[in-house]
C-alpha cells in the first residue's frame, strides 16, 4: 500500500507482521537508508518497554522508523520526545477537537486522559555511526483490558482514523520535528511537549526499577528530557531518567 510521505522518507504498509522494529533492525544493518519506515495493521510479536508483550490486534496502527545521523546516543533518546510531539500533533489533525492530546513521561500519548499509544527507542550500528530505530503503536479501533494504566482508542473516543492516514500525517509531522531539533535543538521540542504535559506540576506516582512506588510532583522536564521529581514531604527535587509515572486513581483527567 503506498503512504505519502515527506522528502526523505519512505513507507511500507503491510495488513500483518511479526514486529516493525524486529524486521526494520535487519534492514538497517542490511543498509537501508535513513527515513525507511515500516507499518502494518497487526503485529504477531510486538514488544513494549523492558521486553514486555505489547498487544498487537488488527485494525490499529504499528510503525517503526529508521533515523540515521542521530549524534551520540545520550542526545539521540530526545528523539522519543520529538517522535512523541510529532505523533500526537497528528493524532490532533485527525481527531475532533474535544479528543484532548496530551503526553505522559517518559513515551506515551493520552487522548482523554487514557493511553492510546506509546513508542519505544532501540539503537544499533557501530559506535561512530550509530541508528534509532523508533518505534510506535497505536490503538485506533481496539485496546487491551485491564492495563496498569487506563488505556483506551481513538474509535473510543469518538474519532474514526484510518492507519495509512495516521501513518503519512505522522511522517509528515516527523520530519518537521526533526528538522527543527537538528537545527535548534531540544529547547523547541521540550517546549511543545510541556505545552501539552499530563498533570505538570500535580501530584504522580513514580515507579523505579526494583524499588518501591514514591509519591511526589511532576515538577518540571529537564534540558535533556529527564523527568524532575519531587518526592512527597518537600524532599530536594530528583533527576530521574529511567521510570514509570502514574497518576492518582481519582484523577485520571489530562491536565
Amino acid at each position: 500500500m503506498e503512504i505519502a510521505t515527506p522528502p526523505g522518507f519512505t513507507c511500507r504498509y503491510v495488513d500483518s507482521i511479526g514486529s516493525t522494529s524486529d524486521a526494520l533492525k535487519r534492514e538497517a544493518s542490511d543498509h537501508a537508508p535513513d527515513g525507511t519506515t515500516l507499518a502494518a495493521g497487526e503485529q504477531t510479536a510486538g514488544r513494549g518497554r523492558y521486553g514486555r508483550v505489547w498487544a498487537s490486534p488488527p485494525g490499529n496502527l504499528y510503525i517503526s522508523v529508521l533515523l540515521r545521523d542521530v549524534g551520540p546516543l545520550q542526545q539521540a533518546a530526545q528523539l522519543s520526545f520529538v517522535a512523541a510531539v510529532a505523533l500526537g500533533e497528528a493524532i490532533a489533525e485527525l481527531t475532533p477537537d474535544d479528543v484532548a492530546v496530551r503526553f505522559k513521561w517518559p513515551n506515551d500519548i493520552l487522548a482523554n486522559g487514557n493511553k492510546v499509544a506509546g513508542l519505544l527507542l532501540e539503537s544499533g550500528g557501530p559506535s561512530d555511526a550509530p541508528w534509532i530505530i523508533i518505534g510506535s503503536g497505536i490503538n485506533l479501533q481496539s485496546h487491551p483490558p485491564d492495563t496498569d494504566f487506563p488505556a483506551s482508542d481513538l474509535k473510543a473516543q469518538g474519532a474514526l482514523v484510518e492507519g495509512p492516514s495516521l501513518a503519512g500525517a505522522y511522517l509528515a509531522a516527523l520530519a518537521d520535528w526533526r528538522a527543527r531539533w537538528q537545527a535548534q535543538g531540544f529547547a523547541p521540542i521540550r517546549a511543545a511537549w510541556l505545552g501539552a504535559a499530563a498533570h505538570r506540576g500535580q501530584g504522580i506516582t513514580l515507579k523505579l526499577s526494583g524499588q518501591e512506588p514514591r509519591s511526589g510532583l511532576f515538577v518540571d522536564l529537564d534540558g535533556d528530557g529527564a523527568l524532575l521529581f519531587q518526592p512527597e514531604g518537600r524532599g530536594s527535587v530528583e533527576r530521574i531518567t529511567a521510570g514509570e509515572v502514574h497518576f492518582p486513581v481519582t484523577a485520571h483527567e489530562a491536565s
